[in-house]
């Protein structure tokens, strides 16, 4: 057996996208092929107790308390501590969050999700302007290099001159069996029978005052226009102006578990996702799976992973996302289309490509 240690911190706390990624693919893994031995640590000093309840069937929860913080500055600069100090003896370590720690034998894989911090580094936390120095290093330790679409594997290749495997994320079945829900399901949950939907954490990079403009545009245009559900946890950066905007316009939900976020997805007239960058963009994916129209940005994941079945504007133009929500409303696509095109991506593709990945590192 080929004792794994995932690093588990993404599943504690409010699961984002990279939370997601870790916990699907820790369950793709334990029940996938028998081989490996899987265990997940955190790096936390508080959290570290709630990590035996967070993590999958098949998985053992390992680790010692250390702050986050006070171990992403020693590894910025040094070898220590080695991870296997915290965890016990390992074979091979697979850093699912950016930060690689160094290890005295097990072999490291590494997944690097974006480069943000380089491209939009005012739109990133203090924690993730650290990257910057954190990521470099991580690739020298690494023996295999992980990125969510080809797009980012071309981009640090770019950067930093190493070869990068793109293991695509995926979707459950349960978003290409979801149904439209109800109107009485929506009302209970404070929602209108209509609107325009976003998912995503409430920062800078998702772009939103370009969102609100174009909808501030459709409202103006008419007063026919759905309402916009805005889904998600708040991160950080200016608070959103919602000036001119009625609550009833503006629908803000909050974080939502996945079992009722798929119907919310299911039941919106379009998606709308206006990120300025992104390392894969699960929401858009999520809601073809649901059989629910697109509107995006023009940048190269959302192309990937997308296809040709979203309405695509360029990034920061609320004239062309407007438009592009108006195309849309006024002609909705065929759902099928993007229910088949979303089947492609699962879960166990995700495990298998990352298990080929674990045998060139420990090869």
């Amino acid at each position: 057996m080929t004792r794994v240690v995932v690093d588990g911190t993404p599943l504690l706390g409010t699961r984002t996208g990279v939370g997601r990624y870790t916990g699907h693919l820790l369950a793709a893994l334990a029940a996938g092929p028998p081989g490996l031995e899987l265990a997940a640590t955190a790096f936390t000093w508080r959290g570290l107790d709630g990590l035996a309840d967070a993590v999958p069937v098949g998985v053992r929860a390992v680790g010692r308390r250390a702050p986050a913080r006070l171990l992403h500055e020693a590894w910025a600069r040094t070898e220590f501590p080695p991870v296997e100090a915290l965890t016990g003896r390992c074979d091979l370590v697979h850093a699912t969050n950016f930060v690689l720690p160094p290890m005295r034998r097990a072999r490291g894989v590494v997944t690097v999700h974006d480069l943000s911090y380089l491209h939009l580094p005012d739109t990133v936390t203090a924690a993730s302007a650290r990257y910057r120095e954190l990521v470099p290093r991580s690739l020298r330790r690494a023996a295999v290099v992980l990125t969510p679409s080809e797009a980012i594997a071309q981009e640090i290749s770019a950067e930093y001159g190493v070869t990068a495997s793109a293991t695509p994320l995926g979707v459950d079945a349960e978003w290409l069996n979801v149904s439209r829900p109800t109107a009485d399901w929506l009302r209970h949950r404070g929602l209108p029978e209509r609107y325009l939907l976003f998912v995503g954490t409430v920062e800078p990079r998702k772009d939103l005052p370009t969102l609100l403009r174009a909808y501030r545009m459709l409202r103006a245009d008419s007063r026919d226009c759905p309402p916009l559900v805005l889904a998600g946890p708040s991160g950080w950066g200016p608070a959103l102006d919602l000036a001119d905007l009625s609550p009833s316009d503006v629908v803000q939900i909050g974080y939502l578990e996945e079992a009722v976020l798929r119907p919310v997805v299911a039941g919106a007239a379009a998606l709308c996702f206006p990120s300025l960058y992104e390392g894969f963009g699960l929401p858009p994916l999520e809601a073809l799976a649901a059989g629910t129209p697109v509107v995006g940005t023009d940048i190269p994941t959302t192309r990937e992973v997308c296809g040709n079945l979203a309405q695509l504007a360029p990034p920061r133009d609320a004239d062309a996302l407007a438009n592009a929500i108006l195309t849309v409303l006024a002609a909705p696509p065929d759902p099928a289309a993007g229910r088949a095109h979303a089947a492609e991506f699962t879960w166990a593709r995700t495990a298998g490509l990352t298990r080929q990945a674990y045998e060139r590192a420990l090869a």
